[in-house]
């Protein structure tokens, strides 16, 4: 086996920096108009080219391996999560001004989270609040074209899946080049990001949304398609009217749905929709949880009466969370113990698989159910040969087991995170539940966004130490790019020769 050519995955990493001064562009530009700052962009735009530059020499070896594959992923999100925390830093301004606070932001941002540390909103400048949506946007897809391009090469993260149930053979073949693949998804995602744009600017101009500045409208298309859930408003969406509440659910839906299948409906192919299990699947996870809410709501009253506003909130906080966009319509913290508690079971869900959403993903899911129902079904039919199958294509065993391994080990990342969160809060002095503690765990680590208590929808994660914070984006990065890449690192195995 020969060692891992660490020089090659950097020098890679490098040409992803010293092209991130693009997205400066646009904050860079409202800074301008403004007449704010603009060196919290300007500096960092100049070092990206240099050290990009700097990491492109470092090798000429063009070799690109598994294992190099594994070490780029890793370090990009990173170096990228860092690289946004400049901005933050240099401008001085609030909460953000911390260098721990600043990296937690950023991660939360790239990884397309949406958990803040925000508490003075009005502290920062219009160019700042859309610097948080551009690494959000960037986030959502750098990680579907980086599954479409290379996890798909790796059967990492459900790429051989995400395959199988886009009934696409290879889903780096929908064009002849790998290039030109990532392309087309970058032209369906910025189309959708401009149809957001369009469709919520022209309720205001229409006189629903009389709120919706041309400014948010950017800023929430941005954070809405990526399923990222920073909102440049403190009270997010609940700033804003029914119309732009009802407005925003669908394209969260669309955001959580494999982009690959979004690609063959844009071409006509309506019956990809109807022939994908795992779309029902999510569909019916939606609908499920979205008449639980609304019944508890019904049942426990609370501080919606109305039925419409009822309905509105379950659906809207349901699919805000199970895509894991994590917006809010209401203070959900004022919600029934039951309702919350459903909340906190959608932080697990996740949407489909090649699609911008986090957590562990519906296809996951759909996939232990299955194979579940066949053990059963085989233990009282022991000589029975009962495979599994998903839109009638067979998943072959060894994806089984590694699903069931992804779900185990998140699983235990989560409990020992739970553990981490209560231990110090208490250590600290903080007030925190134990579910409170639980939420805010399952936020992060799975990419939600806000959770109960102080890490509520229109609260902040700022009250939490540094060493929790650290420990949370931590989470988040390791959660976005889905374990494995992280783990595999630190495996000797792995550098060894």
């Amino acid at each position: 086996m020969n060692q891992v050519e660490w020089r090659t995955s950097l020098r890679l990493v490098g040409t992803v920096l010293k092209w991130l001064w693009v997205p400066f562009l646009l904050p860079l530009g409202i800074a301008l108009y403004d007449g704010t700052a603009v060196t919290p962009f300007v500096l960092p735009m100049a070092g990206v080219v240099v050290a990009g530059e700097g990491l492109e020499r470092l090798t000429t070896d063009t070799t690109f391996r598994e294992r190099e594959a594994f070490l780029m992923v890793a370090v990009i999100w990173l170096g990228v999560a860092v690289v946004g925390a400049v901005p933050f830093v240099v401008a001085g301004a609030g909460t953000l001004a911390d260098p721990v606070n600043a990296l937690f932001e950023s991660m939360s941002g790239i990884t397309t989270t949406g958990a803040t540390v925000i508490i003075d909103f009005d502290a920062h400048s219009r160019a700042i609040l859309m610097w948080r949506a551009v690494l959000q946007w960037l986030g959502g897809l750098g990680i579907l074209v980086l599954a479409t391009a290379v996890l798909s090469q790796l059967g990492v993260g459900g790429g051989n899946l995400m395959e199988t149930e886009s009934q696409t053979r290879d889903v780096t073949k929908l064009t002849p080049k790998i290039s030109e693949t990532a392309g087309l998804i970058w032209r369906l995602y910025l189309g959708l990001t401009g149809l957001q744009v369009t469709v919520l600017y022209g309720l205001h101009l229409g006189g629903f949304a009389p709120k919706m500045t041309l400014f948010d409208a950017v800023a929430h298309a941005f954070t809405t398609i990526s399923t990222s859930g920073f909102s440049p408003r403190a009270a997010s969406i609940a700033a804003f009217s029914p119309a732009v509440q009802w407005v925003i659910i669908p394209f969260m839906v669309i955001g959580a749905t494999n982009f690959i299948l979004i690609y063959f409906v844009s071409q006509g192919h309506f019956e990809r929709l109807r022939d994908s299990e795992e779309f029902r699947f999510y569909l019916a996870i939606l609908a499920f949880f979205t008449i639980a809410v609304a019944g508890i709501l019904f049942l426990d009253g609370g501080p919606h009466t109305e039925p419409e506003s009822v309905v509105r909130h379950s659906l809207f906080q349901v699919v805000s969370i199970v895509t894991t966009t994590g917006y809010a319509s209401t203070d959900f913290n004022f919600w029934s113990s039951g309702a919350k508690h459903l909340l906190f079971v959608c932080m697990f869900v996740g949407g489909m698989a090649g699609s911008t959403t986090c957590s562990i993903k519906a296809l996951r899911w759909l996939v232990v159910l299955k194979a579940f129902r066949r053990d059963l079904f085989v233990a009282s039919n022991p000589r029975v040969v009962r495979p599994v199958r998903l839109s009638g294509s067979v998943v072959d065993e060894q994806t089984i087991r590694d699903i069931y391994a992804y779900a185990l080990v998140s699983l235990l990342f989560f409990i020992g995170a739970t553990i981490f969160v209560a231990v110090d809060a208490s250590r600290g002095q903080l007030t925190v539940s134990e579910f409170e503690a639980m939420g805010a765990a399952a936020a992060t680590f799975f990419n939600v966004g806000p959770a109960f208590g102080i890490a509520g929808p229109f609260e902040s994660y700022e009250p939490f130490s540094r060493s929790t914070k650290l420990l949370m984006t931590f989470l988040m990065w390791i959660g976005r790019i889905e374990i494995i890449p992280v783990l595999v690192l630190l495996t000797p195995s792995f550098w060894r020769t």
